[in-house]
């Protein structure tokens, strides 16, 4: 076995380190946590290929740093997104306890909005905690409550997704807006950096408001961001309409759970989500917290986080913003598309496909189509619908790629732009729509292009796309027509 990085050549909390060679059999390293002897088995099996990380250094890692990573777990159940082949391999989500597991390992039942059930484990100790990264689990997906009530978060996530070009730069005053309209609302945020390319806040609530209400006060938070820095955030839902960084208040709907304080994310350098002092959000970088450097700030400088649970707040004042900004006009907005169609949502359609194609029908065309939607003449009349009842867009979106694999998506639009270079050089970094759907148990990638800088005579047609992913393929045909795809935050 390979000699250990520094940072983990001494576990904190006394665990101790056993390395098993077994005949015939996996080989396996045993960790001791929480009084308990936790099994990683293939220790050395390679989880980072450019870092050199193994599945051992993981599993030391979150030894060293249980202290934080359990505060932003414990009690909470939680989806296992497993990587078994590393972090350059495609994961798999799993809401369900493996049914065969330790007897100290605890489980409780979920409902879902598609009214499914599962029983999820519940982390409350190291011993926990090592026992699903030995499954393959490299950051960890809380839900924003506790076992012992599900129905009501104690946790609101304040989620900044930065769009395609978005500097890091604007990412961090974003932040920094998004604390100050916190604190004008008797709340405090607590910053960390996602480990990918955003900032997530999170605010600790008394258990007292139901996942609707800590969604819509979300809402209004985003909003109310927006409306004060609208070159910078955006509160759009459809991605054809945003720019700069995007605030995800739909990472508040039952059923989302967001990457906690502390985890590995899987990327090249294993980057840490790492909570930050708001002192420190104005020029932190997030390549310096890796799954190499983060023990060592812990020991150092301890969880800038360690107060959160003693802050619990009250969102009386946000949801007073909500209905102030409802008053205004501002109602719901969209929600995922799995979840129920909401009372007061607008149309769950991209605005694109709302307009009415002119340049693709004549006016009384599109008198027909509107009168043939509405059976109330004068009230809305929606999109135009072609013959078939299909939506017509009204922006040239085109898909380019869907592939299992991002990077091989990326690949098919490098072919697009090299087939098409007229084209290409016109489109501005927003016009490309990089999309992470949900398939069956893994998320895959789809490719998009909004052509509508490129003058129509100009435009290319649209072609099969390359690669032609289709996560349905082998499922039986009844059920794939029940089927639509589901997008994922990659925040």
């Amino acid at each position: 076995m390979r000699p250990l990085p520094s940072p983990f050549a001494a576990l904190r909390g006394g665990a101790e380190l056993t390395t098993l060679s077994l005949v015939g059999k996996t080989a396996q390293t045993i960790l001791q946590a929480a009084g308990r002897e936790v099994a990683i088995t293939n220790p050395d099996k390679v989880f980072f290929p450019r870092a050199g990380h193994t599945k051992l250094d993981l599993a030391k890692y979150y030894a060293a740093v249980a202290e934080g990573a359990l505060r932003g777990i414990a009690g909470r159940p939680f989806v296992l997104k497993r990587y078994v082949n590393g972090a350059e391999g495609e994961p798999f989500f799993q809401k369900r306890a493996p049914e065969q597991h330790p007897e100290w390992i605890e489980t409780v039942e979920l409902s879902f909005p598609s009214g499914r059930t599962a029983r999820e484990i519940v982390v409350r100790d190291a011993a926990q905690l090592l026992w699903i990264v030995n499954l393959g689990c490299i950051d960890l997906n809380p839900h924003p409550v506790r076992a012992d009530d599900l129905e009501h978060p104690d946790e609101l996530r304040v989620d900044l997704d930065p769009g395609p070009g978005t500097k890091w730069d604007d990412v961090r005053r974003v932040a920094l807006i998004v604390r100050d309209v916190l604190g004008e609302h008797a709340l405090r945020g607590w910053p960390k950096t996602s480990g990918s390319r955003g900032i997530h806040v999170y605010v600790r609530l008394e258990r007292r408001w139901s996942f609707d209400q800590v969604r819509r006060a979300t809402l209004a938070v985003a909003r109310e961001v927006e409306r004060r820095a609208p070159e910078l955030a955006t509160s759009k839902w459809w991605k054809e309409e945003r720019h700069g960084v995007f605030i995800d208040y739909n990472q508040n709907a039952k059923d989302r759970t967001v990457a906690s304080a502390w985890s590995v994310r899987p990327t090249l350098d294993a980057r840490v989500s790492m909570p930050l002092e708001w002192d420190e959000v104005a020029d932190c970088d997030p390549a310096a917290f890796t799954l190499v450097t983060a023990p060592e700030r812990l020991a150092r400088r301890g969880d800038a986080s360690a107060g959160i649970d003693a802050a619990q707040g009250s969102l009386e004042r946000l949801l007073e913003l909500s209905a102030a900004q409802e008053s205004a006009g501002l109602g719901d907005a969209p929600w995922p598309p799995h979840y129920k169609k909401q009372r007061g949502e607008p149309p769950r359609v991209m605005p694109s496909r709302r307009k009415r194609d002119d340049a693709a029908e004549s006016p009384d065309d599109a008198q027909s189509a509107a009168a043939a939607k509405s059976p109330n003449p004068g009230k809305g009349s929606g999109a135009a619908k072609t013959a078939s009842g299909r939506r017509r867009s009204t922006q040239p979106l085109i898909t380019v790629a869907k592939a299992q694999h991002k990077e091989d998506a990326l690949a098919g639009l490098e072919r697009w732009k090299t087939r098409h270079p007229g084209a290409a050089a016109l489109l501005e970094v927003d016009d490309v729509l990089v999309d992470s759907m949900r398939g069956r148990s893994a998320t895959w990638t789809r490719i998009r292009l909004n052509l509508r800088h490129v003058p129509a005579p100009d435009r290319p047609a649209e072609e099969l796309p390359d690669p032609d992913y289709d996560p349905w393929r082998d499922v039986d045909p009844a059920r794939r027509e029940s089927r639509a795809p589901k997008t994922r935050s990659s925040s």
